[in-house]
């Protein structure tokens, strides 16, 4: 049953946040010495990002109780994060990543510690206590089912939940391979969830794996034939494409001084469509909002350092400058 918390709020994300250690210096993970500890997480950088916009977020997770997951719970606090969903478990530990510094705008190369880890023991029992007809919108991506079949169950759960609440979902597939049993599962699961979601944003590469379609428009057809309302397709530099039941278009690329390190790129970009759908905004200038904060992040170290507060955002609209 639903809290007797009905306070409204803005956006419940839910997955798996991680102790993210980045290297100090250049070089494979086997010779550095030195790390840095941060946050993780494609769903936690997403709600860090709305959080920074002023949107009151909630986020749903486990951690484990242990040292990283004090570190994470005081660090999504401190970013504006509501954690009253976030529960410690005694049994296993916070999932961890280890990231080399990226080099002259390459993909750093990162490594995984987080199978059996608290956040894949969430399940239905975590949402009892949400109060998600309080919510104006929900945002999943496809990391959560990934992670076990308990947390592909609450995955579902809240999505449908979300739908039959009359609440806006956003989905991003963020495919993980590894994570997933077989690429059949994952295109399966992923595909029935995207069918719950009101938009969807996947790239222009797991877009056709997804559906087996080659082009945005078809891609984005395959999705809107399903249920979305909306789907958005990230093209990379080149900007991004969105398309309508009655419109569709595409939103050049904002301008990139220096790549510095791609990982977070998408989610700022979810960031951006996300925070300009609950501004009202229409489809071209939300994407343009997408472009310029994923360009932010990228030139930056970090998953998430380069999202930007209301007012840096403010400033990059009116400038056209991701910077």
């Amino acid at each position: 049953m639903p809290s007797a918390d009905s306070a409204a709020f803005d956006v419940l994300t839910f997955g798996e946040a991680m102790a993210l250690f980045v290297a100090d210096e250049a070089g494979p993970l086997d010779a550095v010495t030195r790390f840095h500890r941060r946050t993780a997480g494609a769903d936690t950088n997403v709600a860090i990002g709305l959080a920074r916009l002023g949107f009151d977020v909630r986020w749903l997770s486990r951690i484990g109780d242990d040292h990283n997951g004090r570190f994470l719970q005081r660090a999504l606090e401190a970013e504006g994060l509501d954690c009253r969903h976030l529960q410690r478990d005694p049994n296993h530990a916070t999932g961890i990543v280890f990231k080399e510094r990226a080099v002259d705008g390459a993909d750093p190369h990162v490594e995984y510690a987080r199978r059996g880890s608290a956040a894949s023991h969430l399940g239905l029992d975590d949402a009892a206590e949400v109060s998600l007809e309080s919510a104006r919108h929900l945002h999943a991506t496809g990391i959560p089912p990934a992670l076990s079949a308990s947390a592909r169950e609450l995955a579902f759960h809240l999505l449908k939940r979300a739908r039959a609440g009359g609440q806006s979902i956003s989905f991003d597939p963020n495919l993980r391979p590894t994570l997933w049993p077989s690429e059949t599962v994952m295109i399966e699961t992923l595909n029935a969830l995207a069918a719950e979601a009101d938009i969807v944003m996947p790239g222009l590469s797991e877009g056709r794996l997804l559906t087996g379609r080659d082009t945005p428009y078809d891609i984005a057809g395959d999705y809107l034939d399903r249920g979305a309302r909306a789907v958005v397709i990230k093209l990379g530099p080149e900007g991004s494409y969105f398309r309508t039941a009655d419109s569709e278009g595409t939103v050049e690329g904002a301008p990139v001084k220096t790549v510095v390190d791609t990982v977070g790129a998408g989610d700022g970009f979810a960031v951006g469509i996300i925070s300009a759908y609950l501004d009202g905004l229409d489809w071209a200038p939300a994407l343009h909002r997408g472009n310029l904060i994923g360009a932010r992040q990228v030139q930056v170290i970090g998953d998430m350092e380069g999202l930007p507060s209301r007012q840096t955002l403010s400033e990059m609209e009116r400038s056209g400058d991701a910077i």
